[in-house]
């Protein structure tokens, strides 16, 4: 499955998002992960927050590759 990136044309009828084609379901449990991120990072006081976001972007595609 390829992922959709908000389009900024929700509806919430449906099982699926007209605008993006993504499942309510998943763009529920997304909104989940992304504040639970925020929220620690708020925790945590970041100055450099632009930093962490990379670190853990990085991280998160470091772990999705393929084992070599």
């Amino acid at each position: 499955m390829k992922f959709s990136p908000c389009t900024d044309n929700c509806t919430k009828d449906g099982t699926h998002c007209q605008g993006c084609g993504r499942s309510h379901e998943e763009i529920a449990e997304t909104k989940k992960l992304v504040g639970a991120l925020v929220e620690f990072a708020k925790r945590q006081d970041y100055e450099n927050t632009g930093d962490f976001v990379n670190a853990v972007s990085n991280s998160l595609l470091k772990k999705l590759q393929p084992p070599v």
